[in-house]
């Protein structure tokens, strides 16, 4: 079996992978370009599903403020929920 059947089978790696891309999109309407952001993923506390908390901040992040957008998906409706931008 290969890797992307693997992932394929996982419901755990498809709804991090679903949601990141959910997130890259409005990552980058908000002005952040995924490919060169440090991301970060966390999963909330959902009555239904997952929800996911994804970061994207400067990978230079020592001494520098701002700039960090972090996107809030929600598995079950498979939108998201908020964008939040940072100082």
């Amino acid at each position: 079996m290969g890797v992307m059947e693997r992932i394929q089978n996982d419901d755990l790696a498809v709804s991090v992978a679903t949601a990141l891309a959910l997130a890259n999109e409005a990552a980058s309407g908000a002005g952040v370009d995924p490919q060169t952001a440090l991301i970060t993923i966390s999963q909330e506390k959902a009555t239904v599903g997952r929800n996911w908390r994804i970061h994207y901040g400067p990978r230079d992040y020592i001494n520098r403020r701002g700039g960090d957008v972090t996107v809030f998906v929600d598995e079950a409706a498979g939108r998201i929920q908020r964008v939040l931008k940072g100082q």
